[in-house]
Parts: C-alpha cells; sequence; structure tokens
C-alpha cells in the first residue's frame, strides 16, 4: 500500500486489498501525539452484539470503498455509509459497527484525535 522515496510516503487506498479477512485490517497511515490516520478494511466484520466502543478520542471517519452501517446509543435506527459518506463520532459516543459488506472490502480512513 505505501512505499517510500527519499523520505516521502505515498500509496494508493484502495491497493492490496484483501478479499476476506478474520478480522479488520488497520493500517496506521501517520501519527503524532494528538491524532493518528488509520486505514481499515473490512470483509463483513461487525461489532460484537452488545460491544459498544466509547473512545476517549474523537474520530472522524470516511468510507472510501463498500458499504457500513453504524449504530449510535439512543437511536433507533442504524447509520448507512457509502462511498464518500463520512461521520464525525465526538469522545465518549457510544457507537458500534452494525454491519460491513460481505461481498466486497469496505475501506475506512479513520482519523483519531483529542478533542
Amino acid at each position: 500500500m505505501t512505499h517510500r522515496r527519499n523520505g516521502v510516503a505515498a500509496g494508493n487506498l484502495l491497493a492490496d486489498l484483501p478479499s476476506a479477512l478474520a478480522d479488520e485490517e488497520v493500517a496506521t497511515l501517520a501519527a503524532s501525539g494528538h491524532m493518528r490516520l488509520d486505514r481499515i478494511v473490512s470483509t463483513g466484520q461487525a461489532s460484537p452484539e452488545g460491544v459498544w466502543y466509547d473512545q476517549a478520542e474523537a474520530e472522524w471517519v470516511v468510507v472510501l470503498r463498500g458499504r457500513a452501517r453504524l449504530r449510535f446509543e439512543g437511536e433507533d435506527a442504524d447509520r448507512e455509509l457509502g462511498p464518500g459518506d463520512y461521520v464525525h463520532i465526538p469522545a465518549h459516543a457510544r457507537h458500534r459497527v452494525a454491519w460491513t459488506a460481505p461481498d466486497e472490502p469496505t475501506v475506512w480512513l479513520a482519523l483519531h484525535y483529542q478533542p
């Protein structure tokens, strides 16, 4: 996905996508003391039933390819995401991945940062 030349990192976020994974694939693309940028690839994974993420950091996430559904605690319905759709998740907003497409890789770009 990433190659380096003369200290410059470059790559393609949609390259080298696996067709099936036992677990989501997370690759950190950039990080500093207060932020982390990850590429996440899902192939049908979802949060285990009853498990909610409650992160100390905020997260901005966009789907680049594929489809997914997120559920936020207190909401009656999942939020559907497709290519180009993004969500800003404030710190401590309890949420879960309800579903990701099992028939194609879903590629996420997630920026985690301290609010």
